[in-house]
């Protein structure tokens, strides 16, 4: 039996998480009282039992001052499971609860970052011992699904840190949220080439002609390797997002060229998500 523990920030992605556990033929149950666990899973043990995926989700509302008590218990009792938590960034969740007028459910119509502080130190203990770290503050509910796909049903190695590999424009500033930032302006510009200008890193032609010199290329490999050595030390120190921008002068051209690369070699060697974004690919388009 595979038991799988669904818990997190409130607005992080709980409930969406579990309607897609769901679809992957997960036998669900949210908002179980904590004390309620290890009989739960008993029951879901039985020789005459048909349930061989569980999920249960558990938050704030179902007294998680118990949950390390419940937990040992389970493991006392010979139970396997594993954690999966949802984390967001707080300004992300106080924008999806301003946009949902829902009210935070320790702070009922206090304010919404009071509620999201005490949540987290609630929530202390399971996010140590979590199994895997989904943050969702960037990511879109198709990936996400994707995530939960890989974990609990393809059972791909997951490294608790997803990796967005971000193009951009100089001209348009640079990404407030990047972690690592790769400056490519050095490469010969496609725009000033006119069969090339109005088109962007997504086109062959454009791709052909920025890759052909040696200079792109080397980039990419020490770009890489920089990146593999970095990626393990981050986790290591509890780091579960991290965003990589390379950026040109337009963001249209040599910067989205080399994200694609980059996130298709990162792609054949890593076990981390993935995502990619071309932030200006379309700005001033003619």
């Amino acid at each position: 039996m595979r038991f799988v523990i669904v818990t997190g920030m409130s607005g992080a992605g709980k409930s969406t998480s579990l309607k897609m556990l769901e679809d992957l033929g997960y036998f669900c149950v949210d908002n179980l009282p904590v004390p309620l666990i290890g009989k739960f899973a008993e029951l879901a043990n039985e020789p005459n039992s048909e349930l061989s995926k569980i999920a249960v989700g558990i938050d704030v509302r179902t007294g998680l001052k118990k949950v390390e008590d419940a937990l040992k218990s389970l493991r006392e009792a010979g139970f396997s499971f594993e954690i999966l938590f949802l984390e967001c960034d707080d300004d992300v969740l106080v924008k999806r609860f301003k946009e949902t007028r829902r009210a935070h459910p320790l702070v009922g119509s206090g304010r919404v970052e009071d509620g999201i502080e005490q949540e987290r130190e609630l929530l202390r203990y399971l996010k140590k011992n979590a199994s895997f770290i989904i943050d969702t503050s960037h990511l879109l509910t198709r990936e996400l699904k994707t995530e939960i796909d890989d974990i609990f049903s393809k059972n791909k190695g997951f490294g608790n840190l997803f990796i967005t590999v971000l193009s951009f424009g100089y001209k348009y500033g640079i990404p407030s949220d990047a972690d690592l930032v790769f400056d490519v302006r050095f490469l010969p510009n496609p725009y000033y080439i006119d069969e090339l200008k109005y088109k962007s890193g997504e086109d062959k032609e454009v791709r052909d002609y920025v890759l052909s010199f040696d200079e792109a290329n080397i980039f990419l490999d020490k770009c890489l390797d920089l990146i593999s050595f970095l990626i393990p030390n981050y986790v290591l120190e509890g780091k579960n997002q991290l965003v990589i921008a390379i950026g040109c002068t337009g963001g249209k051209h040599r910067s989205v060229t080399l994200a694609n690369r980059l996130f298709e070699r990162l792609s054949e060697s890593s076990g981390y998500g993935l995502r990619k974004e071309h932030r200006d690919i379309y700005k001033d388009r003619k």
